[in-house]
């Protein structure tokens, strides 16, 4: 299977790369437009700040490239945000392949104390749609790290509740994202991973 990751100035590449060899796929890193135009599946992961990394798809054209790709692609993280149409975070126009905006968490002066920011840790995905997702994935725990969320929309596919409820996941036509690490979250990330592959 021909898959390739998306090399850009963002982090969290390698483990993902890592991930995929454990399911036995062998993907191509790269930032070459025909390599990830040709690519039967392209993962677009991150870790990273919006507003410098939106820069830096610009200046190269990965923002073009992304945006008219056919087969289906990944986003995780970061990934998922820059598919947004916008971001909070240093106030960024971004990729728009999902309408859904992306807002800073904000701890409500009557939330318990011990809920910080970044929502870092494990937590349960829930309300599922889509191929990513089966009947065994409903309340699994999956692994986030983040400090910004895309609101609640019409392409949400999973719901995560921190301060409130937000888009775990996103799905439009043949763009997939998840705001959770499928390749830090064991089992239940191995089985979203495996899912997309079969898509």
């Amino acid at each position: 299977m021909n898959v390739v990751i998306i090399k850009y100035n963002a982090g969290n590449i390698q483990s993902v790369d890592f991930a995929l060899r454990r399911l036995g796929v062998y993907a191509e890193i790269t930032s070459d437009h025909h390599t990830i135009r040709k690519a039967e599946k392209v993962i677009f992961p991150g870790v990273g700040e919006a507003s410098t990394t939106m820069k830096f798809l610009r200046e190269n054209r990965l923002d073009q490239v992304i945006t008219e790709l056919t087969q289906p692609v990944l986003g995780i993280c970061l990934g998922l945000q820059l598919m947004c149409s916008y971001s909070e975070e240093g106030d960024t126009e971004c990729l728009g392949i999902f309408p859904e905006k992306v807002w800073r968490f904000r701890n409500p002066h009557n939330h318990p104390l011990q809920a910080k920011i970044p929502h870092m840790g494990w937590n349960t995905i829930g309300a599922l749609k889509g191929p990513l997702f089966d009947t065994t994935l409903e309340g699994r725990y999956m692994y986030f790290v983040h400090s910004y969320y895309a609101a609640m929309g019409s392409h949400t596919t999973a719901v995560t509740d921190y301060f409130e409820p937000f888009s775990a996941a996103l799905q439009k036509d043949n763009f997939f994202a998840v705001q959770f690490h499928p390749e830090k979250s064991g089992a239940a990330g191995s089985v979203v991973l495996r899912n997309f592959l079969k898509l």
